[in-house]
């Protein structure tokens, strides 16, 4: 198993920057495709973006492309999303998320089996 601790998460006004961290507990956390998923109020989660166990293969959600990078530290166990020019629908709670067994970086929330609590991401208009 592993756990997952989100942070970074803040009030920013629009067109700001955040990097949001994800530190998980375990020695294998280089064999989980991790990824970032957002929950607006009363929207459906929704992915953001997912990184390969070994860092080379991104995938990334349309509505954040060429704003959002994800990238992931090992020899830390953290993963990190870096949000740019920050929209006000931009705004949720922001969670992290483990999917073992080495498979592919799914969009669906489904195939992640852990999950952190979140934290929240405000964007002022």
């Amino acid at each position: 198993q592993v756990q997952l601790v989100e942070s970074g998460g803040g009030l920013v006004p629009a067109g700001g920057s955040l990097r949001l961290s994800c530190a998980a507990s375990g020695r294998t956390f280089n064999t989980y495709v991790m990824g970032w998923f957002r929950q607006a109020p009363g929207k459906e989660r929704e992915f953001v973006a997912a990184v390969s166990s070994g860092g080379l293969l991104i995938n990334y959600a349309d509505s954040v492309k060429g704003r959002f990078t994800i990238s992931r530290d090992n020899a830390k166990n953290t993963v990190y999303l870096r949000m740019n020019s920050l929209k006000p629908e931009d705004t949720a709670i922001y969670y992290c998320a483990a999917r073992a067994g080495g498979g592919s970086l799914s969009r669906w929330s489904d195939d992640y089996a852990y999950w952190g609590r979140g934290t929240q991401v405000t964007v002022s208009s």
